[in-house]
């Protein structure tokens, strides 16, 4: 069974940092592509940062690029999203999800939730001004 943990929200001030944390059980997150998901209440769930199960570089929303990073740490079996220069608008509920598939998709393909097999409880950010 795979289960995806998250950690690391909070509330911090604008212009801040944070480290989101996505434990996985069940699956190796080295074999599978993960991705950084947000919401909002009264909104769709939107993309924000996915790394391949090839590798490669990373694939971010244009709202976070130059700012969040994410990365794993395999031995730990573990996603992580870097968080800095927080803005307001960050402010959102974060989860972490995998894609069971392993093929080579563009990187629009990956900004669809539907193409997610796994999703975690999530983690909320708030982001104070």
């Amino acid at each position: 069974q795979v289960q995806l943990v998250e950690s690391g929200g909070g509330l911090v001030q604008a212009g801040g940092s944070l480290r989101l944390s996505c434990a996985a059980s069940g699956r190796t997150v080295s074999s599978y592509t993960m991705a950084w998901f947000r919401q909002t209440p009264g909104k769709e769930r939107e993309f924000v940062a996915v790394i391949r199960w090839s590798g490669g570089r990373p694939y971010y929303a244009d709202s976070v690029k130059g700012r969040f990073t994410i990365s794993r740490d395999n031995a730990k079996n573990a996603v992580y999203l870097q968080m800095n220069s927080l803005k307001p608008e960050d402010t959102a509920h974060y989860y972490c999800a995998e894609d069971e598939a392993r093929a080579f998709y563009s990187d629009s393909h990956y900004r669809d939730p539907r193409v997610y097999d796994y999703w975690g409880q999530g983690t909320q950010v708030t982001v104070s001004s």
